[in-house]
């Protein structure tokens, strides 16, 4: 049942998340419901979705384990390393700087990085499923933004100062997730030796 249910969420949250990509649909549905009722909505359907998705997740890793293959242990390494980028990249999303407008789209790019850096170190179908199914959003979100020439973030400041601050704030956050929230939220301990 906890698969299914994380299927089912995958399905609410990430449909919500496909369906702003088509704009005229989109402009249709805020101009018949409101952009306030449509904010919420939206925001109501994702919650619901995510909700969906740590719900059927947990109960699929408590009670229906399905190892699909065994990935080899340098690969939590390379997973390691990468979360530091995603962290960074997603970081950058609320703060201008040559990062940002480098990355472009620095949200899509970081959920592309944290799904591929989880499915390198995962061998579970549930892992496969949950991550795999955020990995092909990411690049879905991306050819679609690229097809509606929405060209992402590309002015940057002058300085370099944001970019030092969105460094920092990124690699203060990543350790936070990795000695207090992976371990203790998702059960599974980062930086172990």
């Amino acid at each position: 049942m906890g698969l299914a249910t994380l299927v089912v969420g995958l399905i609410v949250f990430l449909g919500s998340h496909i369906f702003v990509t088509f704009r005229d649909t989109r402009a249709r549905a805020i101009e018949r419901l409101g952009r306030n009722a449509y904010r919420g909505l939206f925001s109501l359907v994702s919650i619901v979705g995510f909700g969906l998705i740590v719900y059927g997740y947990g109960q699929y890793r408590a009670h229906e384990w399905i190892e699909v293959w065994t990935p080899p242990a340098f690969m939590r390494h390379i997973t390691v390393g990468l979360m530091l980028f995603a962290v960074v990249f997603i970081t950058t999303s609320y703060t201008p700087s040559h990062i940002r407008a480098w990355i472009k789209h620095p949200m899509v790019t970081s959920v592309k990085t944290w799904s591929l850096a989880h499915l390198l170190s995962n061998g579970d179908l549930g892992s496969i499923v949950l991550f795999g199914a955020f990995l092909l959003w990411g690049g879905y979100a991306r050819i679609a933004a690229k097809r509606r020439g929405d060209g992402g973030f590309t002015a940057a400041p002058s300085g370099w100062t944001n970019d030092i601050i969105v460094v920092v704030a990124g690699i203060i956050i990543y350790l936070l997730l990795g000695y207090y929230f992976h371990p203790y939220v998702i059960g599974v301990a980062v930086f172990r030796g």
